[in-house]
């Protein structure tokens, strides 16, 4: 993919990886990026809201001149933008397609699948540089499958003729929309059942030793077939969601045996077929428990060094807790030379007379403010389309998506979830740099990308009932500006 070298080193230091030479190529291109990038000229902000209780739908709603910024009072809200102080590189944001949302969208007329793509993968929509999809059946599949037959340990029989009637045509749309690219990767959710020694893939279990080495073979043979297939993939994650045994497919991994399966044996399989430069994320699961995962994986050499990273999901307040962002930045401190990806969030208990339910939204733009601003350089929604029904789903597990076709009617139904994203992944471009942001007051929370064209979008939201004034400052400059109750904004300027 197009961004490899540069995405490969974020926040490199000296690793003993066999990956150390491509990072310190990377550290070059982005020093290069940084020196060469235009000093700022804050000569005017753009401004772009989207509010409940408007018509504001990422619609612009001012233009406004910088002047010189003076010493903000305590009894001001404010905004603090420095420039000069930058961290990760942004991989991207996009969703996953799945057997489902390629399905729902097969149904719909042709102008609504023209639009539905153009929504995510252009310029006019929200411009998504991400793509997951799933390494055969996850419960957002009409039933399990495999790629192989029953017992098939060599792999002979493996194929991915499944695929090729909903998802692939699907994937190839996106791709060929985004402008030829997309950053790609896959997930299994379990592996074939009898490689777990189960009926069915369903209901956890876990790989049994014996079949470790053709399962990483797996890995192989699914991005070869779809690279046949005009689909370049950056990587994969392991497990999806390795430590819940759910009613869908799922398998179990301790921290131990993950490291295990990665560095004996998924890590080589990568290298011996030429795959080294295919990115591997551990985990891939909640940010409760993360940190164990990261210190059992990250701390052996063998290990690391085959890890691109870690992905984590948003569901760790099934438990009654709050969001867990703190652990990642532990990571941060402890793992410097690794990156985390948010792998997968969505709106649980699906309901249609909620589509339009508000705090929906408001839950994206909080866990990507807080994710960006804890190091996350990159985030993925999950299903990026479903119908009617919250699915198809083959065990009932149904969920929102930011749109929604109803297939009976032939229409797409947008909701607060797609917007939300939208202030994000429509201005934020892969190859940003996130720059010190910060608020004067917990009522509003914010973050800021800088660009590789010296553009930068501060995006800013108001979680609470009332309009808010701030100040914006930035570096020497300042605007004052507002946001509604229960708004986004993202503020543009170079």
């Amino acid at each position: 993919m197009k961004f490899n070298k540069l995405i490969g080193g974020i926040l490199t230091v000296l690793a003993v990886s066999s990956c150390a030479q491509k990072q310190a190529s990377t550290e070059t291109t982005t020093s290069k990026i940084e020196t060469q990038m235009p000093a700022l000229e804050l000569s005017k902000v753009d401004v772009v809201t989207t509010a409940d209780n408007s018509q504001l739908r990422l619609a612009k709603t001012g233009e406004f001149k910088f002047g010189k910024a003076t010493q903000p009072r305590e009894d001001q809200v404010s905004v603090f933008v420095n420039p000069n102080k930058s961290f990760q590189t942004f991989l991207g944001i996009g969703g996953a397609i799945t057997d489902a949302s390629a399905e729902v969208w097969a149904k719909l007329p042709k102008d609504k699948q023209d639009e539905l793509i153009s929504a995510y993968y252009t310029d006019n929509g929200i411009g998504y540089s991400l793509l997951r999809t799933t390494i055969h059946s996850c419960d957002f599949s009409p039933y399990s499958y495999t790629y192989v037959e029953e017992g098939d340990k060599e792999l002979k029989t493996f194929s991915i003729k499944h695929d090729l009637e909903f998802r692939i045509p699907m994937m190839k749309r996106a791709i060929a929309a985004s402008g030829g690219e997309l950053t790609t990767y896959a997930s299994p959710w379990s592996p074939p059942a009898f490689m777990k020694g189960k009926k069915d893939m369903l209901k956890g279990g876990s790989l049994l030793p014996e079949f470790y080495q053709s399962w990483a073979n797996y890995y192989v043979k699914f991005i070869e077939e779809y690279e046949k297939q005009g689909i370049p993939m950056w990587g994969v994650t392991i497990q999806n969601e390795p430590m819940a045994t759910q009613t869908w497919e799922s398998c179990i991994y301790s921290a131990e045996q993950e490291r295990d399966f990665l560095k004996n044996f998924l890590g080589p399989a990568f290298e011996n077929n030429g795959m080294a430069d295919k990115n591997i994320v551990v985990w891939d699961h909640n940010r409760d428990l993360i940190s164990h995962r990261a210190n059992v994986i990250f701390e052996d050499p063998e290990a690391a060094k085959y890890a691109w990273g870690i992905g984590m999901h948003w569901y760790e307040t099934w438990t009654g807790g709050e969001a867990m962002q703190i652990n990642l930045d532990n990571i941060q401190e402890s793992f410097p030379d690794k990156n985390i990806l948010f792998t997968e969030g969505c709106q649980e208990g699906f309901d249609a007379k909620h589509y339009q339910r508000w705090s929906n939204g408001e839950r994206y733009g909080r866990n990507m403010i807080n994710d960006f601003n804890q190091g996350t350089v990159g985030w993925t929604d999950w299903n990026i389309l479903l119908d009617q029904t919250g699915g198809p789903n083959h065990v009932n597990n149904l969920c929102f998506s930011p749109i929604h076709a109803d297939v009976n009617k032939g229409e797409l139904i947008y909701t607060p979830s797609y917007y939300y994203i939208g202030h994000f992944s429509k201005y934020i471009k892969p190859g940003a740099k996130r720059i010190s942001t910060s608020t004067s007051r917990s009522t509003l929370i914010s973050t800021s990308f800088r660009n590789t064209d010296g553009s930068i979008a501060t995006v800013v939201m108001n979680q609470t009932n009332e309009a808010i004034s701030y100040n914006f400052i930035v570096g020497d400059k300042e605007v004052n500006a507002e946001i509604p109750a229960h708004a986004i904004q993202t503020l543009l300027y170079k």
